[in-house]
């Protein structure tokens, strides 16, 4: 439900009554992955959605009764062959749907009013519901935030409550939504708990370095795409706020030194458009050594052939110099600077997904392939 914060932080502000429908699991080719939402208020307004169009209506219909009722509701939705009015997924995957009432008397509707505003803020928090266990927990919330702080509770167990703090970290830490089985007292025995964690953490920071004007279209599409966009060049007749509008940072500075100051995790990612040795080599020599999600160079293959050469002899290793994709983007035959912008976030999207970059017709691979799975999460 934290993809659609923002309207749900200004409902909780004016003291509205919603229902929010959210993805649990996934399986097949399901159209919308765990976290993804979709709420109704008691005017019956919506915003969000679970499936594309699918089940939109059957699922605005239950969050009309989980509004009404009080009571959360668990509800599975698959494809069927048999009757074609039936209510169902066409693509032919299933998803699980947890409908949870937030109104003024729930109990947890102070949890869930901290994770809005959190997500609405940028602020790192995760919201932990439980969708499966023993009857008294189900419908049970807290949000956790990056310090170990909380709010809400699990019936007053505070074991329960250690360990779930602890799950609800972990993912934090990885940037995850996903489901998570612990034991009801706590312990990894017992009866199982299945836990829904959904995250909320500052957008991935996307960095352009060479402020071209292919880097003017590639700062829209990171944008389009969620990232925090940084672009930066040495030279200050180029990189300007007049040429960058859409950037949420503009930085006059070597690129090199500007990454050895900057922030970056395992989100980040890097795309190097100068293709001018002098800021190319301490560049990437630099880049290739972090821990970052993707870096890449803008180049012909002469250029890439030179670069890596100059990067050789700067002493980058050949087990670093594989992470680079160069040259930059997809072969979709791109030649304008929108073009070669969604060439790159085409290769950014593969990359990051494990996906091929393959045309879809004829292939036999998944359409919505299952996200990669982390040691402290699963995929239903």
């Amino acid at each position: 439900m934290l993809d659609i914060a923002d309207e749900l932080h200004r409902w909780v502000g004016r003291g509205r009554d919603f229902a929010v429908a959210t993805v649990v699991a996934v399986g097949g080719s399901a159209p919308r992955q765990p976290g993804a939402a979709l709420a109704v208020d008691t005017e019956g307004t919506a915003v969000g959605s679970v499936s594309g169009g699918c089940v939109e209506g059957a699922v605005y219909e239950l969050c009309r009764q989980a509004l009404d009722e009080g009571r959360p509701l668990l509800e599975r939705f698959g494809h069927s062959d048999e009757d074609a009015f039936a209510v169902g997924l066409t693509c032919g995957g299933v998803i699980d749907i947890l409908i949870t009432p937030v109104r003024a008397d729930t109990p947890g509707r102070e949890a869930f009013a901290a994770a809005l505003r959190a997500a609405a803020e940028g602020e790192p928090a995760a919201l932990v519901r439980v969708v499966d266990g023993p009857a008294p927990l189900i419908g049970s919330v807290m949000t956790v935030w990056s310090d170990g702080a909380r709010v809400g509770g699990f019936a007053g167990d505070e074991e329960l409550e250690r360990t779930v703090v602890g799950e609800a970290l972990a993912f934090l830490g990885a940037g995850r939504t996903g489901t998570a089985e612990v034991g009801a007292g706590g312990s990894r025995c017992g009866e199982p708990l299945t836990l829904l964690v959904e995250t909320s953490v500052p957008a991935p920071r996307m960095v352009v370095f060479g402020a071209i004007d292919f880097a003017a279209a590639l700062v829209r599409m990171g944008k389009f795409l969620g990232y925090r966009v940084t672009v930066c060049d040495a030279r200050p007749v180029f990189a300007t706020r007049a040429r960058f509008p859409a950037a949420d940072d503009v930085v006059v500075e070597w690129p090199h030194r500007y990454l050895e100051r900057t922030d970056v995790d395992s989100r980040t990612v890097l795309c190097v458009l100068t293709h001018d040795a002098k800021f190319d080599v301490p560049l990437l020599r630099l880049a290739l050594r972090l821990p970052v999600a993707y870096v890449g160079a803008m180049g012909s293959r002469r250029t890439h052939e030179e670069r890596n050469r100059r990067l050789r002899e700067a002493g980058v290793p050949e087990r670093e110099l594989a992470r680079l994709r160069s040259p930059i983007g997809l072969d979709l035959g791109a030649r304008t600077p929108e073009e070669v912008a969604v060439s790159i976030a085409s290769e950014i999207i593969a990359h990051g997904r494990g996906g091929g970059g393959r045309p879809l017709t004829g292939a036999r691979t998944p359409i919505h392939p299952q996200p990669r799975r982390t040691a402290s999460t699963r995929s239903s």
